[in-house]
């Protein structure tokens, strides 16, 4: 009887091995899978929304009434409201960043309406970086509006060094600040108190209705139009955080909903427009969401340049929406306008100063003045 041999036949013993290019290929593949996700877990989350999360209930829109000629008494009625003998103070209380072109045209613009305009700096960033005092810097430049100005710089030595790590608590310790602020300014109760970022600007009729009209409600949110980069980029009716308040002794001043109801068409939220490429790269490293920037290729110039003219996404990311249809009908380019109706009468008036921001004007110099480098409305 023939005995059985200790080892396994070759071809088993073949089956058995490790293929070395395999090996290498998985060693390869493993880190790179691990990678892509890193820089697109974002975009997978964003992607993947409409699965796992469920949007806000909407908002109570109120009907905004507004022609030329008509009478405030005619507009109040047409809302609902009544008429005032003399109209309310109105208050403009907004943290301050970097935005100098943007508040040169909110202050123009409502310069005529508005009692006080208080606004607070702080000599760092949301993200905890040093920062220069932009606003006192060019104070010059703000000198139409220097009666009306409540300025106040709030140091970053004021917030608990364990906070200035995070972005949201060095953003709320500000949004604090203001509340001392607006009471020294001098407001009253009954007085009207606009709540906004400096790029989230209420357009003239929406501060008459507030000014003049009676029984307005006691908090309602600004529908703001919103725009990227400039005016000829406009994206939806989805800015909502502005808000405007009767004050109160127990209001306080917040940047989240606060009520149901939100007044239609009450301006214009213009994100990121800037005059010069490196006020993008300064917003893109400052702001809240400075995580957003994966790769320091995300601050290269002629990358921003390019972004801004086609109307893309500054950190390559995907609509933030709710449903797999607004998703896809987002995806993409912003549409181009070739619009400037309904925009800032101030912004109109002075095109030649500001042509970055209306249609035609994409294109942005990281330090040549715009006034000396194109012809109005020539495309890059």
């Amino acid at each position: 009887m023939a005995s059985r041999s200790p080892h396994p036949p070759a071809t088993k013993r073949k089956r058995l091995a490790v293929n070395p290019r395999t090996v290498i290929i998985v060693l390869i593949l493993v880190p790179l899978c691990f990678m892509a996700v890193f820089l697109h877990v974002d975009k997978l989350s964003y992607f993947l929304r409409p699965l796992w999360d469920t949007p806000p209930r909407p908002f109570i829109r109120l009907p905004h009434y507004y022609a030329p000629n008509v009478s405030m008494s005619e507009l109040c009625q047409l809302h609902g409201w009544g008429i005032l003998p003399t109209p309310r103070r109105v208050f403009d209380a907004i943290l301050f960043s970097n935005e100098l072109d943007i508040l040169e045209i909110r202050y123009h613009e409502l310069l005529p309406y508005v009692d006080k305009f208080v606004i607070l700096e702080s000599n760092a960033t949301f993200t905890g970086m040093e920062k220069p005092l932009f606003f006192i810097n060019n104070l010059r430049r703000f000198a139409f509006a220097s009666p009306k100005i409540v300025y106040e710089m709030f140091p970053s030595s004021m917030v608990d060094p364990r906070l200035r790590r995070d972005p949201f608590a060095l953003e709320s310790r500000q949004r604090l600040a203001i509340n001392s602020l607006l009471h020294r300014s001098g407001i009253a109760v009954g007085d009207v108190v606009i709540m906004s970022d400096a790029d989230e600007i209420p357009s003239v009729q929406t501060v008459e209705l507030l000014r003049w009209c009676d029984s307005i409600p006691p908090v309602m949110h600004l529908e703001l139009r919103h725009y990227m980069y400039s005016f000829e980029f406009p994206v939806d009716y989805s800015s909502w955080r502005a808000t405007a308040h009767l004050y109160r002794e127990q209001t306080r001043y917040r940047h989240s909903r606060q009520t149901d109801l939100m007044l239609a068409e009450a301006g214009w939220h213009c994100s990121f427009c800037f005059r010069k490429i490196k006020e993008f790269v300064f917003k893109m490293t400052a702001y809240s969401h400075a995580d957003r920037v994966k790769s320091p290729s995300f601050l290269d110039h002629s990358r921003i340049q390019r972004i801004i003219c086609q109307g893309d996404d500054l950190f390559g990311m995907l609509p933030e929406e709710y449903t797999f249809k607004d998703l896809l009908g987002k995806m993409g380019p912003i549409q181009k306008s070739a619009s400037a109706v309904h925009l800032p009468s101030y912004l109109i008036k002075n095109a030649h100063k500001f042509r970055f921001l209306l249609p035609g004007g994409c294109f942005r110099s990281p330090d040549i003045d715009e006034q000396k480098n194109r012809t109005f409305g020539q495309k890059s």
